[in-house]
């Protein structure tokens, strides 16, 4: 090569930008991901797996079949429930979609 071709291969390459900076709009596409869909919804499952921990005898909860329910009993994986005047059914554990305030509407009255 010429002398004349090697300045002007020098030239060409010192006015481009570095190659990795054309992942720059990824690794800023990746933060806002993270920070808009997937911690939000981390932190959800935490505290919904903090409330399935706390649950005990007398809570009134909310399955996710949407039955209205007392505790009676709280096991490892399942919890049974009483929805009305003797009618008591074993529900998973993990199908529990809510814990009420107390003083709500009591669900077996």
């Amino acid at each position: 090569m010429s002398s004349a071709s090697l300045t002007l291969l020098a030239a060409a390459t010192a006015g481009a930008p570095p190659a990795w900076t054309s992942f720059i709009p990824f690794v800023g596409m990746g933060l806002v991901f993270y920070f808009l869909l997937l911690r939000p919804q981390m932190q959800q499952q935490k505290r919904q797996r903090a409330k399935l921990a706390a649950i005990k005898k007398g809570d009134q909860v909310v399955t996710a079949g949407g039955l209205l329910g007392k505790v009676i009993k709280v096991e490892e994986l399942y919890v049974e429930l009483e929805l009305g005047p003797n009618v008591k059914v074993r529900a998973v554990k993990a199908t529990i979609a809510d814990v009420l305030q107390p003083g709500g509407v009591p669900a077996n009255d």
